[in-house]
Parts: structure tokens; C-alpha cells; sequence
């Protein structure tokens, strides 16, 4: 169920005060939905460039970043389109390549 919610949803929206990772962010973008996370916590580094980050405190920010994706087709499109090349670097075969190479180091 939880697929189909995603793969219908025009934005995915994540306004957390704190995240440990925001797994569903990512989740979402599998599915080629548009998010917008929270630009505290560790919600940054898992959106990068692929999502619009707002401010959680500020509902006139998430209205006006939830306004501008979905008044602009070409902008949903675009970061559709991020959203599944960013979800590729937090991919397992990427996960495990990073944990080898962390490995590597210790032992060098």
C-alpha cells in the first residue's frame, strides 16, 4: 500500500525537527515523487540537490515551496528526475562499497 501512496502522491513533504536519517525521503524519490524535507538535521545531506528543503517552523515556507512544485510541471519533472539519480548513492551495493573502503583504511 504504502508504494501505491508514494506513486500517487504530486509532492512528498517531510517537515521533521529531527530525523536520525529520513528514509522515507528516499523512499519517495524511488518512485520518482517530488519531496520537500526539513533543512535541519540530517535531512540536507539525504536530499542534496534532488528536493526543495524548507524551514519545519514556517508553514508559509512549506506553502510557498508546496506552491512552486506544484504550479510547475517542468519543476516536478526536474526533481523527479534528481530524486532517482540521488536515490543511486544511497543504493546497498554504494552502502557496502562505502563500509569496505571504510574497512580498507582501518586495517591499511
Amino acid at each position: 500500500m504504502l508504494p501505491a501512496l508514494y506513486k500517487e502522491a504530486a509532492v512528498f513533504i517531510m517537515p521533521s525537527f529531527y530525523e536520525g536519517f529520513g528514509l522515507p525521503l528516499l523512499e519517495a524519490m524511488v518512485y520518482g515523487t517530488p519531496v520537500i524535507g526539513s533543512n535541519v538535521s540530517s535531512i540536507p545531506e539525504v536530499v542534496g540537490d534532488a528536493g526543495l528543503l524548507c524551514d519545519p517552523a514556517d508553514p508559509r515556507d512549506i506553502a510557498a515551496k508546496m506552491r512552486f512544485l506544484i504550479a510547475d510541471k517542468d519543476e516536478m519533472q526536474k526533481y523527479s528526475q534528481l530524486g532517482y539519480l540521488r536515490v543511486e548513492k544511497f543504493s546497498w551495493k554504494s552502502m557496502a562499497e562505502k563500509t569496505i573502503n571504510v574497512y580498507k583504511k582501518c586495517l591499511a
